[in-house]
């Protein structure tokens, strides 16, 4: 049996990186899987784990109307929510405070603080109408330590920190767990993105990770498995990195 067996999972950013990687595990694990993104990817996801078990969602996190829209959809389609992985994100142009484009800034904390609020807004109360559920939040090292240039991704993830810790407190006796994860250096197109193609550039960020090289997508996923199955049954509440030991330091 797989871990995730007769559950209904909700991958947003599924499109590429983290979430790609999560949507296709959570598939062969056995959850139906609904991936949601805003690019147009997540269709291509989709179609490769198969219309048997995923479901394609053009869905911007930002926007309530839109979350609330594939809440609904979700439920037509499969009847109940048991695991939302609130994992869409957007880095921002790096700048110093002083110089930060006040548009980066409101866009980045809409996508990524406001994207996890309403995901966990209107996902929680379909996960409460059959029993309870897992609610899983991307965050970042960076919302534990500073990053100069950084300032909008920043504050971001550590808000995400901040309503996770939150909202597990407020459904602990629901039946419905609720933690981040919160990844290193992770080689995915936002972090390919961040380098600029640069050759210095990725060696800096591969130096910065202790064990010696970037993580991969997919081991990000497997954290996120273990936070959407049973295993994790008496965990929530918690910021858990997979960083490679970056915080370590």
């Amino acid at each position: 049996m797989g871990q995730l067996d007769g559950k209904v999972a909700i991958v947003t950013g599924a499109g590429s990186g983290i979430g790609k990687a999560a949507a296709k595990l959570f598939a062969a694990e056995g959850a139906k899987v609904v991936c949601a993104d805003v690019s147009g990817a997540e269709a291509a996801t989709a179609m490769e784990i198969g219309p048997a078990q995923a479901a394609a969602m053009t869905v911007d996190v930002a926007k309530a109307a839109d979350v609330r829209g594939m809440m609904e959809r979700t439920k037509a389609l499969y009847g109940r929510l048991d695991v939302l992985f609130n994992n869409a994100g957007i880095e921002g142009k790096p700048a110093p405070t002083t110089e930060y484009d006040e548009e980066d800034f409101d866009r980045v904390l809409a996508v990524n603080a406001r994207g996890v609020f309403l995901g966990m807004k209107y996902g929680i109360p379909l996960m409460l109408e059959t029993g309870g559920g897992s609610v899983i939040n991307t965050a970042s090292v960076a919302g534990l330590v500073g990053f100069p240039g950084l300032v909008a991704y920043t504050a971001s993830k550590g808000a995400v920190i901040q309503m996770t810790k939150t909202a597990a407190l407020e459904y602990a006796t629901a039946g419905i767990r609720v933690n981040a994860i919160c990844p290193g250096v992770i080689w995915t197109p936002m972090v390919e993105r961040f380098a600029g193609g640069s050759e210095e550039a990725q060696a800096q960020l591969t130096a910065a990770e202790p064990v010696g090289r970037m993580g991969r997508p997919e081991e990000v996923a497997a954290l996120a498995l273990f936070l959407a199955s049973d295993a994790s049954s008496f965990v929530t509440g918690a910021a858990l990195p997979v960083d490679g030991g970056f915080l370590a330091r």
